[in-house]
């Protein structure tokens, strides 16, 4: 079985990390590469920084930010936003990055999936997704942060994704994002139950229970967040301990 992660997300927009509820209401965060350093000495297994205005905006990914990052913080590191095309994506990870996260793009593009992980690896290729309940146990794909609807179904789409050859997915929930109302366990389980590759649990985190909830109640492999460590209501080495004293592996 495989150890659970525990991932802090930095959304980033013009430089700095911001957080929102639902896509909306954006406030500033701090300073990216500071806010890395702070969950590298906590325990962090991995960040994740996405760049959530590039897709909209039709920008390419802050390459900056991620190469200070890079040298400066010593945990994985996985950068998503703006990365339309191969090259890209080997921009990124020589940048620094150790995976890159497509979204939009892949679902315009699928090709890009098969193409990065063909050249780099399936290790190197996450998939983020934003998805939205339309009706009992069906879900439909959202992208450009959550604005547009593609009337993709979700677990139609996790399936191709899986046989493109991704190594992972990153699954957000529109309706829990940002809620602090937990995660969407319903979606997950879905999702987990319909593919093999590792599945990071993403949107709703509000409480440490939330933690391990999800892993106890889904297949997911690993857990993120942003508000929560974000506004410091708590730490990622709490969240761990918590889910070691429920039994849980935690890496």
């Amino acid at each position: 079985m495989l150890a659970k992660r525990i991932i802090p997300c930095l959304d980033v927009r013009n430089g700095k990390v911001v957080k929102g509820v639902n896509f909306e209401g954006i406030k500033d965060v701090g300073d990216p590469v500071e806010c890395a350093k702070e969950y590298n000495m906590q325990g962090a297994d991995e960040i994740v920084f996405y760049d959530i205005t590039a897709s909209f905006e039709g920008r390419g990914v802050f390459l900056d930010v991620v190469r200070d990052t890079a040298r400066q913080v010593f945990v994985p590191l996985t950068v998503g936003g703006g990365i339309k095309t191969v090259d890209d994506i080997r921009e990124t990870l020589r940048a620094g990055a150790d995976k890159v996260s497509v979204n939009s793009q892949a679902v315009k593009n699928p090709q890009l999936i098969k193409d990065g992980a063909d050249i780099f690896g399936s290790q190197c290729i996450c998939v983020g997704i934003d998805a939205k309940k339309i009706a009992e146990d069906k879900w439909t794909v959202f992208i450009n942060g959550g604005r547009v609807d593609m009337e993709l179904d979700l677990i139609d789409w996790v399936k191709r994704v899986e046989q493109l050859g991704a190594g992972e997915i990153c699954l957000n929930s529109i309706d829990a994002d940002g809620t602090k109302e937990g995660f969407d366990i319903s979606m997950l389980k879905a999702v987990c139950d319909s593919v093999n590759i590792p599945v990071i649990a993403s949107g709703g985190a509000g409480r440490i229970d939330d933690f391990s909830e999800v892993f106890e109640k889904t297949g997911a492999t690993a857990a993120l967040a942003a508000s929560l460590f974000h506004f410091k209501e708590l730490t990622v080495g709490e969240v761990k301990e918590h889910c070691r004293q429920k039994g849980i592996i935690i890496r």
